[in-house]
């Protein structure tokens, strides 16, 4: 649907060549991205361009951006992978194995996630741009998730917020040398492994009101957006001032505490895993005002969020 990391060209492969944690231009023969596209339409000037980077040979994990003419095809994709779309693709349409090609806008920023061995077609009527990471199995398995082929259901859709923002940054992981890329492949399998392998949340496990549930999944997916109490509410169909009595009696504290809360640890966690700046993290949590991101993250953590990234 959009990318891969596998299908037609053999991206997936690990090494092609290619110097440990080092990148090359897409478009040398094949389907780079297992989309159908014909050899030579993925270089410059013919319509896309793309990066593929390779990771260290401990961490095996492929990181790849593309530009790619509307169209589509076939894709195959010999490892788990995660697509993130760079464009809004309002008429994207998916089918995998032999299900119907079926509709599913995807908004920038949202995609899929792909098990191993997924096959299918897709089309997309704009040109897109994707970000693909594809995660062997191996790499899966240290972060205790099983990847064989039927083991995972595929995702289209939203996706969780932090493992986006690692697949954005997973180009850059070898610029800080073999062992920070190591970390940061562990990681960003670690998260892949969380995603499809939902275990509830403590505090959600311990929410018997199924509209406080739901409420709180919404939180999560949706840390960088404007999280009102009357939207919050809405959410839960609940009226605002419910709401807020029902939260606190379910949670111990205020969805508005709870939101904090949720950010930060997002926050932490992309600190701590990709080297965007202090104010694109803020950012991508719903911070505007850097500083007061900085009063929250000490007041929670006892350090600046500058320290903490080095923790």
């Amino acid at each position: 649907g959009g990318g891969g990391g596998g299908g037609g060209g053999g991206v997936g492969r690990v090494g092609g060549g290619v110097p440990a944690g080092g990148c090359r231009r897409g478009g040398a023969g094949g389907d780079p991205v297992g989309l159908g596209v014909r050899a030579g339409a993925w270089r410059r000037g013919r319509g896309g361009a793309g990066l593929r980077c390779y990771l260290p040979a401990m961490a095996r994990l492929l990181a790849t951006t593309a530009s790619l003419p509307a169209g589509g095809g076939a894709y195959a994709l010999p490892t788990l992978t995660v697509g993130v779309f760079l464009t809004d693709q309002p008429d994207h349409r998916i089918a995998v194995g032999r299900d119907r090609l079926r509709t599913v806008p995807l908004a920038r920023l949202q995609g899929w996630i792909l098990p191993a061995g997924a096959e299918g077609t897709c089309a997309f009527d704009a040109p897109l741009d994707v970000a693909t990471v594809s995660l062997p199995a191996a790499l899966l398995q240290g972060a205790g998730l099983d990847a064989d082929p039927g083991a995972v259901a595929p995702v289209v859709g939203a996706l969780d917020p932090l493992l986006v923002q690692m697949v954005l940054q997973a180009e850059r992981f070898g610029e800080g040398g073999t062992l920070y890329a190591e970390t940061v492949a562990q990681a960003l399998a670690a998260q892949a492994a969380r995603v499809l392998r939902p275990a509830e949340p403590p505090v959600t496990a311990a929410i018997d009101d199924r509209r406080l549930r739901r409420a709180v999944q919404h939180i999560r997916a949706h840390l960088a957006e404007d999280l009102s109490l009357a939207a919050m509410a809405d959410v839960a169909a609940m009226s605002p001032a419910h709401f807020a009595r029902a939260f606190r009696r379910a949670t111990g504290t205020s969805p508005l505490q709870f939101v904090i809360a949720e950010r930060l640890e997002t926050a932490l966690a992309l600190l701590r895993t990709t080297r965007l700046s202090v104010a694109e993290v803020a950012y991508r949590v719903d911070y505007a005002d850097v500083p007061r991101f900085g009063q929250h993250f000490k007041r929670r953590y006892g350090t600046t969020p500058g320290a903490a990234r080095g923790g």
